[in-house]
């Protein structure tokens, strides 16, 4: 059952958060992630701080963490942190056989 990885997040530094943009997509290839969509949100009800969001789809619940938890992943979160305030949920059913 496919799972989601919906981010927010506001940008603080220009080049910062380039580099993170760049260095994301390998390591979403090695979990069968993939950004579905990325751009300014428009506020439609309720209070909201991020500016703009980013929707990754995973093929299930464990990959998306994997790659959340992966080594690759995680080096790039001091480059996130200083390029950008953020917040990632997850979204998705546990795999059942």
């Amino acid at each position: 059952m496919p799972a989601y990885v919906i981010v927010g997040f506001t940008p603080k530094d220009k080049e910062k958060l380039q580099q993170y943009g760049a260095s994301v997509p390998p390591t979403l290839m090695k979990h069968s992630g993939e950004i579905i969509v990325k751009g300014p949100s428009e506020q439609l009800h309720g209070d909201y701080e991020f500016q703009m969001q980013v929707i990754i789809a995973f093929p299930s619940k464990e990959d998306a963490s994997a790659w959340y938890h992966s080594k690759e992943y995680q080096a790039l979160i001091p480059i996130r942190d200083a390029g950008m305030d953020s917040q990632f949920q997850l979204i998705g059913y546990p795999h059942i056989n």
